[in-house]
């Protein structure tokens, strides 16, 4: 195995333990029983466990962001896209989102909890995520909203109802949530 292929491992293998159980939960140590690779090499890629949280944060809002495009690609109206968006995250709560993997909530939110000092990369990289979002639906809705002022209401009530169904669907187990933010925004 090339070596570009045991770093793609390691990435995959943290990301995955990190979002099941927590980035502070698990140890390198298995890391390195769950991918099959060398401390060695891990150091050879990652000079330290968070340059390696890092990357997974990176991997994650490139596969999530991938996803999400491509589920959300027709905004020929407000209603058609606010229906895309809310249907996605339903399949990805309802774990049938085979790109995403079985749900457990937001990682960027699960990450970010987990790190208090608002300076610290790792929460950095989070928000870039949630930043990424906010200007999808800013691109995907200017041109059908011009009016700035009730664009940014519009992106504003998404983000939310977004983040809010999310985590009504991890903490409290409402595999609904989508469908009923979904109807909440049709409102507007």
């Amino acid at each position: 195995m090339k070596q570009i292929d045991k770093r793609q491992q390691l990435v995959n293998t943290a990301l995955k333990l990190f979002y099941k159980k927590g980035i502070h939960a698990v140890g390198i140590n298995e890391i390195l029983v769950e991918s099959g690779v060398a401390k060695k090499t891990l150091y050879h890629h990652f000079t330290s466990k968070e340059a390696l949280i890092q990357a997974c944060i990176a991997e994650r809002d490139h596969s999530f962001m991938t996803w999400f495009i491509q589920k959300c690609n027709d905004n020929s109206s407000t209603a058609v896209f606010i229906e895309q968006v809310f249907d996605a995250l339903d399949e990805w709560i309802n774990d049938k989102s085979v790109e995403l993997g079985s749900f457990s909530g937001c990682f960027f939110v699960n990450s970010a909890a987990e790190y208090s000092d608002h300076h610290n990369e790792i929460k950095k990289l989070c928000l870039q995520h949630k930043t990424h979002i906010k200007h999808f639906f800013e691109q995907q809705l200017e041109p059908l909203i011009p009016d700035k002022n009730q664009l940014n209401s519009l992106v504003g009530l998404l983000l939310l109802l977004k983040e809010g169904c999310i985590n009504c669907a991890h903490v409290m187990g409402d595999k609904q949530s989508a469908l009923k933010a979904k109807a909440l925004a049709l409102v507007f």
